[in-house]
């Protein structure tokens, strides 16, 4: 891996361990020298991972549609912001930028970008590693809720297991260094979807 987005929160969360968290995983991506790719807003989480990586000496790309610019406060202390015109090419180009995807703490906005990293994965059009980092248990409900969705039958093991999970920044990093994508039918181009 090269380059690593992060998917969080706008807001910061209303315990301080979430912040503490996107602090360490900023330090932690510099720190391997990877580029921290994300939403480009200078507020909440997103803000926090930004400034820390930038403060370990990491390069930061951000990407912003332009009416989300004002709103989420862009950050111009960036290496970069890429200001672009929709929600979607936001997402295209971070998918496009990024050797692998880590979801921290945050709401829909957080979970509906790894949940279409995933699914792309899952129809085969990436073979990037992606992850949640389970800040303090944020993310255990829905890991049990993807349990049951995978006994209920409706999603496979194999694609469950494509998503990592861990506690800390490095060895989480780690193991998506070591991920090894599991062998899925490609369903669609990626210029289909």
């Amino acid at each position: 891996m090269k380059s690593v987005c992060v998917f969080c929160g706008s807001n910061p969360g209303n315990d301080p361990v979430y912040a503490d968290a996107a602090r360490a995983m900023g330090a932690e991506i510099a720190r391997r020298g990877l580029v921290l790719v994300y939403g480009g807003g200078a507020v909440g989480l997103m803000g926090i991972v930004a400034d820390a990586a930038l403060a370990a000496g990491g390069e930061v790309h951000g990407i912003i549609p332009r009416a989300l610019r004002e709103k989420e406060v862009g950050h111009y202390g960036l290496t970069r912001l890429e200001i672009v015109e929709t929600m979607h090419v936001r997402k295209a180009r971070m998918a496009e930028l990024s050797d692998g995807f880590i979801a921290m703490p945050g709401g829909i906005g957080t979970f509906e970008e790894l949940f279409e990293i995933w699914t792309w994965a899952q129809l085969g059009i990436h073979q990037k590693p992606l992850a949640f980092l389970n800040v303090a248990g944020f993310y255990d409900p829905l890991a049990t809720f993807l349990d049951n969705t995978v006994e209920a039958g409706f999603l496979k093991q194999t694609h469950r297991a494509m998503a990592l999970t861990d506690t800390e920044p490095a060895t989480l990093l780690d193991r998506m260094e070591q991920y090894v994508p599991a062998q899925t039918i490609k369903w669609v181009e990626k210029e289909q979807v």
